[in-house]
């Protein structure tokens, strides 16, 4: 299944596998209202539909995954649109981080502003080796607006967040990878290939443990210690009656490859 518009292709491979690529390089990719809107339509169908087993997320041409919002939407802002204009970019990226199925963002080139929020919303982050990442908002007068000041503190810590939220810098994918934004990084060429392994490993995995995972992680993280635990431990207990956990500990006794069925 492959569709494609003026801001966003789609395609979906046979194991499963959900390609949204951006489809805006002569503007670097960036986030508009019709782009943010295909984006939330698409992972909308995606969380209902049982054929989207995971996300594969990157952005068209060499120079940019995303550069950002688009500045000229920006522009004539008032309090109150700035606000709906930030919450309306939220509810799509906490879709694709609550979406209950993996998703990789595989980032080529220039990932800024919204860019680098998109990305954090991904369950994994693996980088071409020339790329490079900021949150330039405070340049134009305003902050992060897209869960930039509150995931990236999540994933790199407050003091490196702050860092790069107070002076606007950039940083290399090398930097990215040393302070924990990425996981991996690889050649240009080798980015989406990698991008495509990564999840067929994710995809091997048993399919309710798997949703489990991202929701106790996602989920948990604001919790309580105590709190968090007990969600841990009723998840947990939620994948002993599955007959994936029965196939699980089989395999592994029977030294074979589990065959999981996601029941």
């Amino acid at each position: 299944m492959t569709t494609m518009s003026s801001t966003l292709n789609v395609e979906k491979n046979p194991q499963g596998i959900l390609s949204l690529t951006l489809n805006r390089p002569e503007r670097l990719n960036t986030l508009n209202a019709e782009l943010l809107q295909a984006l939330h339509t698409v992972l909308m169908n995606a969380k209902q539909d049982n054929s989207v087993r995971a996300i594969l997320l990157t952005g068209a041409g060499e120079k940019a995954f995303c550069a950002g919002a688009d500045i000229k939407q920006i522009a004539g802002l008032s309090a109150q649109q700035g606000f709906e204009f930030a919450r309306q970019g939220q509810a799509v990226f906490s879709l694709l981080e609550n979406l209950g199925k993996p998703s990789v963002a595989a980032i080529n080139g220039y990932t800024f502003g919204g860019g680098c929020e998109l990305v954090m919303s991904a369950s994994l982050r693996i980088a071409s080796n020339s790329a490079q990442f900021g949150q330039p908002e405070i340049k134009l007068g305003v902050i992060p607006g897209y869960g930039g000041t509150q995931r990236l503190a999540r994933l790199i810590g407050k003091g490196r967040a702050l860092d790069l939220c107070l002076t606007g810098r950039s940083i290399s994918a090398q930097d990215a990878l040393q302070w924990g934004l990425v996981s991996e990084l690889t050649t240009p060429d080798a980015l989406l290939p990698r991008a495509h392994a990564l999840l067929d490993t994710l995809l091997a995995q048993a399919p309710v443990a798997l949703r489990y995972i991202l929701d106790a992680i996602h989920h948990g993280y604001d919790l309580t210690l105590e709190e968090a635990l007990n969600l841990e431990a009723s998840y947990f207990g939620l994948c002993c009656a599955t007959q994936d956990k029965t196939e699980g500990v089989n395999a592994f006794l029977e030294k074979r490859k589990p065959s999981f069925s996601g029941m």
